[in-house]
């Protein structure tokens, strides 16, 4: 068997690495189709944040007797801001544990 060397051609592992000469990281153009992990969880969080603000509005307006506002509308707004919270601290939780575990990964 004839075995050849080539010699190391650095500039083609750095491309395939996905990062320019300089070791930053080249911009990777976005699905076409579908929204990136980053887009969903700033949607989810403006979503949670909505829900707070809102229940926040309903509380303040129960407070000032507001007779169009109901309590029973006000008490499931102010659970649906809690369940929403506490999934995305749950998600948070989920990947700075996944992180914590790449980063002890031994390469």
């Amino acid at each position: 068997m004839d075995l050849k060397l080539r010699p190391f051609d650095f500039a083609a592992a750095v491309a395939r690495a996905g990062m320019s000469s300089n070791g930053q990281p080249v911009a990777q153009p976005r699905a076409v189709g579908g929204a990136s992990f980053g887009d969903a969880m700033v949607k989810a969080m403006q979503s949670v944040s909505t829900q707070q603000n809102e229940a926040q509005r309903l509380q303040r307006e129960v407070q000032l007797d507001n007779p169009t506002v109901s309590l029973e509308e006000t008490m499931v707004a102010m659970q649906k801001a809690q369940i929403g919270f506490q999934a995305t601290l749950q998600v948070r939780n989920r990947l700075v544990s996944a992180y914590s575990e790449i980063m002890n990964m031994q390469v």
